[in-house]
């Protein structure tokens, strides 16, 4: 007998039990989804129009993008628009330390990490997630416009969703607008000189972003893309985002 024969035969089905098991806990898995999806669609119906809001966590406080994701976010507010963050630390803390000075409701969609994010302490409504999708799936679902601030990995998912979203037609056209000129400039050259001379993209596709520097101009901006139309969604505006 060869050594190969001794081995023990591994069977390529586990039992019956286990397989039940694991679906029975598929499907409580599915239902836990769609409770998350339940509650927080009834908990933000009421906060439109609203700006989502992304950024770094890692932003110091007091420093200089900091204090301007915190003046934008108090523009927004007193101008009538909740500020939607992801609720933890950083430039997130920044808009919702903002808008909770302000008029408007300050929203933060918390997540469950491994190592515990802190949610900051300025939220009007605090909703609490544990799948990143379905938090992605309501910062897009409730926004009336995108206000992105420097970041880094989870900054640049969320925004080339959103531009993706947009560029594909799968979500209504919203104002996306880049705040920090310096900061955004060379990903936005890279894009010209190399997506767009590639044929990658097209180049009306750069035309979905705008990049601002002051609060003011980001309020007007937003503004300027609703005042012949009003924020309330069309109906085919309505279907796509049901079919997100």
């Amino acid at each position: 007998m060869s050594a190969k024969d001794k081995l023990p035969k591994i069977s390529q089905h586990p039992p019956a039990a286990s397989g039940e098991q694991s679906a029975a806990r598929e499907a409580w898995r599915m239902f836990g989804i769609m409770s998350e999806f339940v509650e927080a669609t009834d908990r933000l119906t009421t906060v439109r129009p609203a700006v989502s809001f992304f950024g770094s966590a890692r932003t110091a406080a007091g420093s200089q993008y900091y204090q301007l994701a915190e003046d934008i976010a108090r523009t927004l507010s007193d101008a009538g628009f909740s500020v939607i963050s992801g609720g933890g630390p950083g430039i997130m803390e920044a808009a919702n330390k903002g808008a909770y000075a302000g008029k408007s409701p300050s929203v933060g969609l918390n997540i469950q990490l491994p190592m515990e994010q802190k949610g900051n302490p300025y939220q009007d409504i605090s909703q609490t997630f544990r799948h990143f999708f379905v938090r992605k799936y309501m910062f897009v679902r409730f926004a009336s416009a995108y206000v992105v601030m420097p970041g880094g990995f989870g900054t640049l998912d969320e925004l080339l969703e959103a531009l993706t979203l947009i560029q594909t037609r799968k979500s209504p056209r919203i104002p996306l607008i880049l705040v920090g000129s310096a900061f955004w400039r060379g990903m936005l050259d890279w894009f010209r000189d190399r997506l767009v001379a590639e044929g990658l993209i097209g180049s009306e596709d750069l035309d979905l972003i705008q990049l601002l520097d002051e609060p003011q101009a980001v309020v007007e901006a937003i503004f300027r893309h609703y005042e012949q139309r009003g924020f309330e969604h069309r109906p085919e505006e309505h279907e796509l985002l049901l079919n997100l």
